[in-house]
């Protein structure tokens, strides 16, 4: 298991409080220069924050927000820092009801911003702590602009230049911590772009139903590792995500295991991961080519369990062996009743059908805690390992058997 990520230097970061009680403003501000902050900027309504967030020089990296304020409260605050691609992190602190609170908690990642949690008040250096720890700066490098549009053309000329590989992200036992595989995401190492994140490219594949050449690609180059791994010593399974657009192709299920074998390992040593919306679709061709994944040796993995519609007629309908279970229930189930009520009934429907139950997005110590008190078998996310590059997995790989 990773070790917990290093504090971040609160001296260097620049923070905004938005709060409209004067002495509670007060009160944060002294709680921020206490822990070490020396760039601090006040706000009394989300009117003024905007002010300075436009102001030449008004680059933030951690916004604290309240969420009762007259004239802009909270929540139209977070929209308009969404709409302007402010690059901040934000926290909540707030005295309202946890379900109203939790109920922007899901606004605010609706509309993209980077939430690192909601604080009840008062609010205490321990408790800002703990938030502020899951801080991350902003990379240096410019992602490439929100409006880049490619065309399917461009992005099957790239496929075919061999600009797309797999990155890959770590899958541990919770009990033991042994690695048990990992999943293979896709990157586009655009020439002159850089890294390009799947949202860039993978609908517009799925819309001309050329989502397949990509995704045999991605699964020709993670079986060619997972041979790698064996040879290394690396005892893992890879995953490979496999789209709707795919799944409606009843030679599917020939056509990857063609691929698997060619690369020398069998079809027991790949899991094919889809996501409740693929698996509720189109049902008698998915069923077909699910049942014939199973029949061939493949695993089955239903993604991002929770977020979809109908999700246990999909497990009594589909051979699945492995339960992913959505990073937002994983992250909000410390604080959220809610959220843990569905963490906790998805681990038990997957320990009563015997179907392997995985934890996705997992990013810190406590919740590693509470999924092994609740039975959760594996997890991957942050605090194990991001998605790295073949090479890197491997080192990173035996550097864990031997940690």
């Amino acid at each position: 298991m990773s070790a917990t990520p290093e504090p971040i230097d609160i001296a260097n970061l620049r923070f905004l409080v938005v709060e409209d009680h004067g002495f509670q403003r007060w009160a944060l501000g002294h709680v921020l220069e206490e822990m070490g902050a020396r760039q601090v900027l006040f706000a009394q309504d989300g009117e003024s924050a905007l002010e300075i967030l436009r102001a030449p020089g008004g680059v933030v990296d951690i916004i604290i927000s309240d969420l009762d304020m007259p004239a802009m409260d909270g929540m139209e605050f977070i929209r308009h820092v969404a709409e302007a691609g402010t690059p901040a992190s934000l926290v909540l602190a707030s005295g309202l009801d946890k379900s109203l609170v939790a109920s922007v908690e899901m606004m605010a990642r609706a509309y993209g911003v980077t939430l690192l949690g909601a604080l009840s008040k008062p609010v205490t250096a321990e408790k800002l702590s703990e938030v502020l720890g899951r801080h991350r700066p902003v990379s240096l490098k410019p992602p490439p602009a929100a409006d880049t549009v490619f065309t399917s053309e461009q992005i099957s000329e790239a496929i075919q230049r061999g600009e797309f590989t797999a990155y890959y992200q770590p899958k541990v036992d919770l009990a033991t911590g042994v690695l048990r595989g990992a999943e293979a995401v896709a990157r586009w190492q655009h020439p002159t772009k850089g890294m390009i994140p799947p949202h860039a490219f993978v609908r517009t594949l799925e819309a001309s139903y050329q989502i397949h050449e990509l995704t045999m690609s991605i699964l020709r180059t993670a079986s060619a590792a997972c041979r790698h791994w064996r040879r290394a010593g690396i005892d893992a399974t890879v995953s490979v995500n496999v789209s709707l657009v795919s799944l409606s192709d009843v030679s599917l299920a020939e056509r990857l295991t063609e691929v698997v074998e060619s690369e020398g390992i069998t079809p027991h040593e790949v899991i094919v991961e889809v996501t409740e919306t693929a698996a509720a679709s189109h049902l008698g061709k998915v069923l077909e080519n699910l049942s014939r994944l199973r029949m061939k040796g493949f695993g089955l993995a239903i993604d991002d369990y929770g977020t979809g519609y109908a999700s246990m007629q999909q497990l009594t309908r589909i051979p699945f062996t492995e339960l992913k279970i959505d990073q937002s229930f994983v992250r909000n189930a410390p604080t959220q009743r809610s959220s843990r009520a569905v963490l906790e009934s998805s681990l038990e429907i997957a320990s009563k059908l015997r179907i392997a139950s995985v934890a996705e997005g997992v990013e810190t110590k406590e919740q590693v805690v509470m999924l092994r008190e609740l039975g959760c078998q594996m997890a991957q996310g942050f605090f194990i390992a991001k998605p790295m590059p073949a090479a890197d997995f491997v080192r990173w790989a035996q550097d864990h058997a031997r940690a």
